[in-house]
């Protein structure tokens, strides 16, 4: 099978969502299909076997970490020679409405998926209002698709709500190779605590630091559990607002982190505290439960397929006048108080994440594609 995806980020950008799309390329190379990227300029031009092509992009003004990229007649000479089976857009944005285009008037089967919730993203950044609007841009630019693919259950739901049709379930994966208990170290803690005494209750935040991942509700459970630390890895243009935020804190700027130095700070934190609503699936709580760090998140959008609360990990409600300020101490509070209840919650986190490899959400994506090809529209692919 040849396989041509357009997507809105990749490398070397890292989020859950290059993190699916490099594990799937990969996955499917190693099958034997053929795939070609189109995304944003800054990538190498083969991964894993796929040739990619770099289209020229700026920055998004209140978004710099996030690149528009305008098709150009490059695209479309790029993927005549390639002549794929199925077009598969990521995100459709900018260049993904190029690579729509370009398969409905050539007649390529079309595939889309939904990864990153933005028109809830706009009430963080000033833009409330134009939620409607984003959502018929949204429905206009998908319906265009023979599938649409949702990494949760709760976004399944939604997009169908929103009047998006064809709607599906792409299940979840995360690499439980690489992200391990066994990697747990004094010398990565030491680095996450930043100096700060170690009381055995390290909170991790891992992911961007961006407005809508809400990181700023970590605050009051500092301030309720003095004797708390927080180390936040990752960067993103509210870096400099959150270091203001939490100044005066026992709260290490970390930043990026990679292959085992991060699957190391997944399995060396006491709590994984995740406190975004907006989230479609949250790959890194996944990361967090293989690593076997406790977990704490929103009981919101696509959080609840992966987190069983007092089972696998802690949910707490975001919502309420305090912004759920009190639920989330209430949650962390929960798992830090009980070193028996957190080992048990560590190992069933882990036997949870061991249940979703890229293999098997890899092979399920492809016999997506493959009853796309053979009838049009697909029923479920368990």
């Amino acid at each position: 099978m040849k396989i041509a995806f357009f997507t809105e980020t990749f490398l070397p950008k890292v989020d859950g969502i290059v993190t699916r799309l490099t594990k799937t390329v990969q996955h499917l190379v190693a099958a034997g299909d053929e795939v070609l990227v189109f995304c944003p300029e800054g990538a190498p031009d083969v991964y894993m076997g796929a040739r990619v092509v770099g289209v020229p992009a700026m920055p998004l003004p209140l978004y710099p970490e996030l690149k528009l990229a305008l098709p150009r007649p490059a695209v479309a000479e790029a993927l005549d020679h390639f002549q794929p089976d199925l077009v598969h857009v990521v995100n459709p944005a900018v260049l993904g409405l190029g690579g729509i285009w370009l398969a409905k008037t050539k007649g390529y089967p079309l595939v889309a998926s939904y990864h990153t919730h933005l028109p809830k993203y706009l009430e963080h950044y000033g833009m409330g209002m134009l939620e409607p609007l984003l959502w018929e841009l949204l429905k206009a630019a998908h319906n265009q698709a023979r599938l649409n693919l949702c990494t949760s259950t709760a976004m399944v739901q939604e997009l169908s709500e929103k009047g998006i049709q064809h709607t599906d379930l792409w299940q979840r994966g995360v690499d439980t190779d690489l992200f391990r208990p066994e990697l747990r170290s004094d010398p990565m803690r030491q680095r996450m605590l930043g100096g700060h005494s170690d009381t055995g209750k390290l909170l991790l935040y891992i992911g961007r630091l961006s407005a809508e991942k809400q990181i700023e509700r970590i605050r009051p459970v500092l301030e309720a559990i003095p004797d708390a630390r927080l180390a936040l890895v990752g960067d993103g243009p509210h870096r400099q607002q959150l270091e203001n935020h939490f100044r005066g804190l026992p709260a290490t700027f970390v930043g990026y982190l990679a292959g085992e130095e991060l699957a190391s700070a997944y399995a060396s934190g006491d709590a994984f505290v995740f406190p975004s609503s907006t989230e479609t699936l949250g790959l890194v709580l996944l990361e967090a439960m293989a690593a076997g760090c406790p977990v704490v998140g929103a009981r919101r959008g696509g959080i609840p397929d992966i987190v069983t609360d007092g089972v696998n990990g802690c949910l707490y409600e975001p919502d309420g006048s305090d912004g759920g300020a009190a639920s989330l101490t209430a949650a962390v509070e929960r798992l830090l108080g009980d070193p028996q209840e957190r080992q048990a919650l560590r190992q069933a986190a882990r036997s949870e994440a061991e249940q979703w490899g890229w293999a098997g959400a890899t092979a399920q994506l492809q016999r997506y594609y493959s009853a796309v090809l053979s009838a049009g529209r697909p029923a479920l692919v368990a």
